[in-house]
């Protein structure tokens, strides 16, 4: 499978909102047991990444209603908003478990496409 064999319903999902590849490794943990509350030392471990990069992971996944504030203050679960968002996960999952390399190129493509236009509107143009 590579990028253009991703169902383009994936790829879009991807693209738009899986902003890395860490991102991805925290939803997927959290998929692997959604009754765990994760806080951000365990994250961080797991992920070997700082505390705060992995606050920061927990708080984006919050933002993308794919984590829930648990009661324990600190501590999240994994509760996608809805039935599409968990099933485009799961499909998500099954295609980065058999396809690993591709669905990171797909993902760093996206981060590729993004530092490059961000470039570009720092050049210098004749016309300005």
């Amino acid at each position: 499978m590579d990028n253009s064999s991703i169902p383009e319903d994936l790829r879009r999902f991807v693209l738009t909102s899986i902003p890395s590849v860490p991102f991805l490794e925290a939803l997927l943990l959290m998929r692997a047991d959604p009754d765990y509350a994760w806080r951000r030392d365990t994250l961080a471990r797991r992920l070997y990444v700082r505390e705060k990069t992995a606050e920061d992971l927990l708080a984006d996944l919050c933002t993308a209603r794919i984590a829930v504030p648990c009661e324990e203050a600190g501590a999240y679960r994994y509760g996608p908003a809805d039935a599409g968002l968990r099933e485009r996960i799961d499909r998500l999952a099954d295609a980065y478990a058999t396809h690993l390399v591709e669905v990171t190129h797909l993902i760093h493509s996206s981060l590729d496409r993004k530092a490059q236009q961000f470039a570009d509107a720092f050049k210098w143009r004749k016309d300005s």
